[in-house]
């Protein structure tokens, strides 16, 4: 993680990847494509962590810095991990990927990492995390990746969803550019 890839301000996305195949996307990638019928035009199909900070008045670097020493967050041997502060910021997509957010209801806030922040850092903060969903289509698919990727996330029975089940989570989703912040949607200070 660069000091260039690192936050600005009092807010941070973290969006971290493991870096060698993911067994639960590569089984609900195969799930998707052989037994779901808005799966057939999926070409692919990634997970990844979305972690956000909201609240340090730590300069970007000692941010970035904390976050690649602690645990709490990611593990740089096994994960690659991006930062942004806007929307505007890169993030690991592909131009014709669809990203879905998927939330656990009352469950998005990382104590255990607010904790560890506090007794580093000497501030307290919140910290949130979310499932991102990155899919990829057929190109004959066009305009309607963000139309079948959201079909294909929300679980309505054995024959349709996958990704999100209605009952206990949320489901957001995005192309190109996601939102920053994006887990709970309240504009960053």
């Amino acid at each position: 993680m660069s000091a260039t890839q690192a936050v600005l301000g009092s807010f941070a996305q973290a969006w971290i990847e493991s870096r060698s195949a993911d067994p639960a996307a590569v089984s609900a990638l195969a799930i998707a494509r052989s037994r779901l019928a808005d799966g057939v035009a999926l070409r692919s199909l990634r997970r990844m962590r979305v972690i956000e900070l909201r609240g340090s008045q730590r300069p970007p670097a000692l941010i970035a810095e904390r976050l690649h020493e602690s645990s709490q967050f990611y593990n740089p041997f096994k994960e690659s991990c991006t930062l942004r502060s806007a929307s505007t910021d890169a993030v690991p997509l592909n131009g014709e990927e669809v990203v879905l957010l998927v939330t656990e209801r009352g469950a998005a806030r990382r104590a255990g990492a607010e904790r560890w922040w506090a007794q580093r850092e000497h501030e307290a903060i919140e910290v949130r995390e979310a499932v991102a969903w990155i899919l990829a289509f057929d190109a004959e698919v066009g305009e309607a990746a963000e139309t079948l990727a959201n079909r294909l996330a929300d679980l309505r029975g054995r024959g349709s969803g996958l990704l999100c089940n209605p009952h206990s989570q949320e489901l957001r989703s995005a192309t190109r550019r996601p939102p920053v912040p994006w887990i709970d949607g309240t504009p960053a200070p």
